[in-house]
């Protein structure tokens, strides 16, 4: 009787440096979601956003919305730090949570108001942009990094495919 053969995933020359650069990529988009979520936005930027926006009643409007604001941001603080596994672990799950996080991760900049980022540079001029434009940007580039990978390697973490009888 034969044995099966069977695909093994090997590291290339390049599974380690993605891998770190990764973890790095993560490691800064964490600190800049948390900076953005905690930091720069409170519940002052939200009524002043809302003002912008001709909202009827931006004092009672506001809580509400910076709650909601802050859900979402936590979710992508713990999508980032979920990402800084990948100096350790070359999981398939962590690859792809890794990989919708940051594909995702640049919409914000669309989908919040307009009136906030203007709000956030009265607020705070250049600063109160910049995590979010490092964070969202690098995401970006991320994202094409690890799509690059995948069509090169046909597989995640830049591994290659080896047969094993």
């Amino acid at each position: 009787m034969k044995k099966k053969s069977k695909n093994l995933l090997t590291p290339t020359t390049a599974t380690r440096k993605l891998q770190i650069f990764i973890a790095i990529c993560s490691v800064i988009f964490t600190i800049g979601s948390a900076l953005q979520n905690f930091v720069i936005v409170d519940i002052s930027l939200i009524e002043e956003m809302m003002k912008m926006a001709g909202a009827p009643d931006p004092t009672g409007e506001a809580p509400g919305f910076t709650y909601g604001f802050r859900i979402v941001g936590c979710i992508y603080i713990l999508g980032n730090a979920l990402g800084i596994l990948a100096i350790k672990s070359r999981s398939e799950a962590l690859w792809w949570a890794v990989f919708v996080i940051n594909i995702t991760q640049p919409l914000g900049f669309y989908m919040i108001p307009s009136s906030m980022w203007a709000a956030a540079m009265d607020a705070y001029g250049f600063w109160g942009v910049l995590p979010s434009a490092i964070t969202d940007g690098g995401a970006i580039i991320l994202s094409f990094v690890m799509i690059i990978s995948m069509v090169k390697y046909k597989t995640t973490w830049a591994q290659s495919f080896t047969l094993q009888q």
